[in-house]
């Protein structure tokens, strides 16, 4: 009879020791859970402060000059250009460079534009390569490089070659 009772003894010590151990493990699998959620989360928001924040673009703006006409370099015979522009520019303190350098801007593009064959505008690549002249040519007009940078382009309003 010794022999019968030990047996339930022995079995309900297996019985402890397994429950223990599986609580063990649920134990260990949760806390590695909550701190590979925490190590995720928190590299998650570093990330995000690590990376410096990315300045706004500052918004377009568009400034239309007066229509151009000027003689281009005789070739054959007499020949004129008519061009309407307008400068795209960030809207930052360039416009207001642009409207107060407007003379010196007009008189660099006039002389620029009358310096021109009409073969040499009158094709898709010249068109490109005259606007960054221009662009070229309104740049110089202004003081500090950071003004500079924010002229994006120039484009044609009207074109035209007689």
């Amino acid at each position: 009879m010794a022999k019968t009772m030990e047996a339930p003894a022995a079995a309900e010590g297996k019985k402890g020791k397994k429950g223990l151990i599986i609580t063990l493990l649920i134990a260990i699998i949760a806390i590695g859970a909550g701190a590979g959620g925490a190590w995720y989360f928190m590299k998650m928001s570093g990330d995000e402060e690590a990376e410096p924040a990315k300045p706004k673009p500052k918004p377009t703006k568009f400034v239309d000059l007066d229509i151009f006409t000027v003689n281009l370099q005789p070739e054959e015979n007499n020949q004129y250009l008519q061009v309407g522009l307008t400068i795209k520019a960030r809207e930052t303190e360039v416009i207001q460079e642009i409207t107060k350098q407007m003379p010196d801007i007009r008189n660099r593009i006039l002389m620029l534009l009358s310096s021109k064959k009409a073969v040499e505008i009158a094709g898709i690549q010249g068109k490109q390569l005259l606007s960054q002249q221009i662009v070229d040519e309104i740049r110089q007009s202004l003081g500090s490089e950071e003004l500079q940078d924010d002229i994006r382009e120039v484009l044609f309003t009207s074109f035209v070659i007689q």
